[in-house]
Order: structure tokens, then C-alpha cells, then sequence
């Protein structure tokens, strides 16, 4: 028995488990920076977050060693029935949660808080490495693609429902293990682009983004045009069937709605398209007028969530991002401190516990979402690129890792480990400096939370324990 666990001690990446244990405990030491007060006492006072934030870490690491003592096959056994088992219990939550902040995402045991969509994270990561890793299974087959988005959207329209926003746009990250395992990069494109679209839609008005929606497709149509050969003619037609609507709802019926011209222009050329796709087999063509439909179709759509779906403190957070409006003493507050803060840290910082906008508690959410600007005052421009650092190793291990696993299953749940990791800390970061919009997301094992740091803890502990038996074929 004990040559048993030696070899498993053996076995394990300890790189990956000391950056591990390192975030840890510069988290709870910021942590304790965070909710510093003179009057409370030591470190482990269990009365405060700190001290309840030890508690935790204890726990994660109990749930680390019982992970890697588990067998590995385990994790892809029962990936299924965890998550099923997950998914019901955010659809408990749901039911009986309490609203917090607008949100029914945390069951309250006493004083502490479970929040289930941490571990949706981890449980959907099983799945798609089981699912994926099945005989015969190719992202690049629609099926397996649609089946694999089919796993992720249970899940984020569940946390969408409990109107927690910003944990359903962790899924994004998924695409970056699609895009690894084959996936057309257009796809990544055209998510770049929707992006795009989206932002624009909200900065000016729609008929102005359809416009350039239209120049952009008109472009690639000229461009064909000209591999083709078509009759010159055909070129001075296309922009006539927008324009000749336009000019008709402008001078003589203004009441017509606005996206009057685009829709006559795009049906007209319906079945000329069609045809052409048919005749000449022509891929770009087909995307190019599928794509003009649905974008002009889109910017429309955001228009009306936006000014007729949304409530007016979500449009005015939205506004605020984009420059729109200006919210110093509100929607802005968190950002304009957290920034002010960081900055005030200069090269070197101000040094453990004398930090003078973390003691005022002029930053909200401080020990939370806005963990970094802590790090930031009290560490400076050395201590942020350390954690920053440290961060970026542990992704670029874990995709090291993945790469050298035998199994499919092991290597496609490092490459979703690595990619949560990597939205969270480019996301988090990012709202603290300002760069990324407020979506409250943790820092791993930065933020305070037993839920979060339970989470980013099974994750990646479970990737650990796989790697530990790369040599091992697990289906």
C-alpha cells in the first residue's frame, strides 16, 4: 500500500500543484489586505472573511488529496450523472434561492453561500471530454458540434434564468477548446464579428450599421464579381435594389420603418442568389448574403432588446461601458476606485496592510470581483506582474500537460481547464483596470468564496489526478 502511494506522490505534476498552492495563499493573504481591521483579530479569526476564507482553503485542499486518492476512470464514468446532477441543483436553486443583488444564484446554509454554477464549470467539462472523446466523434462534423453546443447551452440558459449574466458568458470559453480540437477558425470570426455588430448596434443607430453591413457585403460581392466575370451591369444593379427603396421611404413614405430598404433590397435578390449559389457551387457567395441577412437581422434585434427588453439600470451599465453616458457615483464608482487604487500602487506598492484606499473601503466588492486592485496598491506595478505571471504559467502548464496526455478524454479536459482559467483571469483583470466590461466574475483563488475556490480547486485537481495516469487509456 504504501509503494502504492508513493508512486502516485510520484506521479503527480508538482509544478502545477506549487503555482497552485502559491495563488492560494497570496489570495487569502490579499484577502485579509482586503477586509483588514485593526480592531479584529489575527489572521485566523474565523469571524472574518479571512478567517473563513482559511476554512476554505482547508476544505479545497481535503477535496484536492481525495481527488487524487480516487481512481482516475471516475471522473469520465460518472460525468454524465454529475452532470445531471449539477444542472438539478441550479434548477433547485432557482426555486428556492433568495434574490441577492438580482440574482437567485447562492443556496444560504447558515453563514455560507453555495453558488451550484461554480460547479457547472467542471461538470460540463467532463461531459465534453467524454462526449468528444467518443469513437468517431469530429468537431467538424455538424452533428458532434451541434450536440457538443447542445451540452453547453443547457447550462447557460439555466444561469440566465437565475440572472447571473456573467457566469453564462464563462461558456464562451468553450469555443477555444472547439477551435483547438478543429474547429474553423471562421467560426472565431464570425464570433469576433457578432461582437462587432453587437457593439456598434448600441453606439449608433441601426440604419447607420446597416449601411456599413451592406458596403462590407457589397465589397466581397465586387470581389467575386470580378473572379467571375460579371457583366458590369450586375455590379451597378445590386447597390440599385437598396438604394431605389431607400430614396422611396425617404421622400415619399418616411412612415415606412427604417429597415424598409434593406429588407426589399435582400429579398429581390433572394432568388438570384440562390440560383447563382446553385450554378456556380460558390461557398462565399452563399455565406456572404446567409451572413447580410442574419447581421442586418441582428442589429435590429439588439435594437429592440436593447431599448424595449432591457430594464433601464442594464441599459444605462451598457451605456456606461461604451462611453455613452458618464455614472461617476454609480455605475462607474467600482471601476473609477479600483483603477485609482492600482495606480496609486505605483512600481513598488505601499506595502502589506498599508494600503490607504483598501483601509477606507473605497472600493466595493474589494475582497470579491475587484480582488486585483488590492494586489495592485499594496504590491504595485511588481507584485501585479508576479500574480499576472504566475497566472499565465499555470495556463501555459496546463496546456503543456494536455498535450502530452495519451487519452483524448484527459487531453480535452485539460484543454477546458486551461480555457476557464484563461477567461477568468483575462476577464476579471480586465474589469479591474477598466478594459473589461463589470460582469462579476472571481479571480481564481484570488476572491474570496468557498464556492469558487471549491470549484477552480475540483477542476483542477481532477486534471491533475488524469494527468497522474496519462499512460493510462480512460474512456
Amino acid at each position: 500500500m504504501r509503494n502504492r502511494d508513493a508512486d502516485i506522490v510520484k506521479r503527480l505534476d508538482w509544478i502545477t500543484i506549487f503555482l497552485y498552492l502559491g495563488l492560494v495563499l497570496a489570495g487569502w493573504a490579499n484577502i485579509f489586505a482586503a477586509v483588514y481591521n485593526e480592531e479584529a483579530g489575527s489572521i485566523f479569526d474565523i469571524s472574518q472573511k479571512y478567517g473563513k476564507q482559511m476554512l476554505w482553503i482547508i476544505a479545497a485542499f481535503i477535496i484536492g488529496i481525495s481527488i487524487i486518492i480516487i481512481d482516475s476512470k471516475f471522473y469520465s464514468g460518472l460525468s454524465y450523472p454529475i452532470y445531471i446532477a449539477v444542472l438539478g441543483l441550479i434548477v433547485l436553486t432557482y426555486l428556492i434561492a433568495p434574490d441577492i443583488k438580482g440574482a437567485r444564484a447562492w443556496i444560504e446554509i447558515g453563514d455560507f453561500r453555495l453558488q451550484p454554477s461554480e460547479f457547472s464549470k467542471l461538470a460540463t467539462s467532463l461531459v465534453l471530454a467524454r462526449y468528444l472523446s467518443g469513437y468517431g466523434k469530429k468537431i467538424t462534423d455538424f452533428s458532434t458540434l451541434f450536440r457538443a453546443s447542445l451540452i453547453l447551452l443547457i447550462p447557460i440558459m439555466l444561469i440566465i434564468l437565475q440572472n447571473d449574466t456573467g457566469s453564462a458568458l464563462v461558456y464562451g470559453a468553450f469555443l477555444l477548446v472547439f477551435y483547438r480540437l478543429g474547429m474553423s477558425g471562421w467560426v472565431l470570426v464570425a464570433v469576433v464579428y457578432t461582437v462587432f455588430v453587437f457593439s456598434f448596434s448600441i453606439i449608433y443607430n441601426s440604419f447607420y450599421v446597416s449601411i456599413g453591413i451592406f458596403l462590407l457585403a457589397y465589397g466581397v460581392y465586387w470581389y467575386i464579381a470580378r473572379i467571375y466575370k460579371f457583366l458590369p451591369l450586375y455590379t451597378y444593379i445590386v447597390p440599385l435594389l437598396f438604394i431605389v427603396p431607400w430614396v422611396i421611404q425617404y421622400y415619399f413614405v418616411p412612415e415606412l420603418p427604417e429597415f424598409f430598404p434593406f429588407a426589399v433590397g435582400v429579398l429581390i435578390l433572394f432568388v438570384p442568389a440562390i440560383v447563382f449559389i446553385y450554378k456556380k457551387k460558390s461557398k462565399i457567395m452563399f455565406l456572404t448574403y446567409f451572413l447580410t441577412v442574419a447581421s442586418l437581422g441582428f442589429t435590429y434585434s439588439v435594437d429592440y432588446i436593447f431599448h424595449d427588453v432591457l430594464g433601464a439600470h442594464q441599459q444605462s451599465r451598457i451605456r456606461v461601458f461604451f462611453g455613452l453616458e458618464s455614472d461617476p457615483k454609480g455605475l462607474e464608482f467600482n471601476v473609477i476606485q479600483s483603477k485609482i487604487a492600482i495606480g496609486s500602487g505605483d512600481f513598488w506598492g505601499k506595502g502589506f496592510l498599508q494600503g490607504t484606499q483598501t483601509k477606507n473601503n473605497f472600493v466595493p466588492e474589494q475582497s470579491t470581483d475587484f480582488i486585483f486592485c488590492t494586489v495592485g496598491e499594496e504590491w504595485g506595478f511588481v507584485g501585479s506582474t508576479v500574480v499576472i505571471i504566475a497566472f499565465i504559467l499555470l495556463i501555459l502548464r496546463i496546456m503543456y500537460l494536455a498535450e502530452k496526455q495519451r487519452s483524448q478524454f484527459s487531453k480535452i479536459y485539460g484543454y477546458c481547464v486551461a480555457s476557464i482559467f484563461f477567461f477568468h483571469f483575462l476577464v476579471n483583470i480586465g474589469m479591474t483596470i477598466g478594459l473589461m466590461p463589470v460582469i462579476g466574475i472571481p479571480l481564481p483563488f484570488f476572491s474570496y468564496g468557498g464556492s469558487s475556490l471549491w470549484g477552480f480547486t475540483m477542476l483542477l485537481f481532477i486534471f491533475i489526478k488524469l494527468d497522474s495516469d496519462r499512460d493510462v487509456l480512460i474512456q
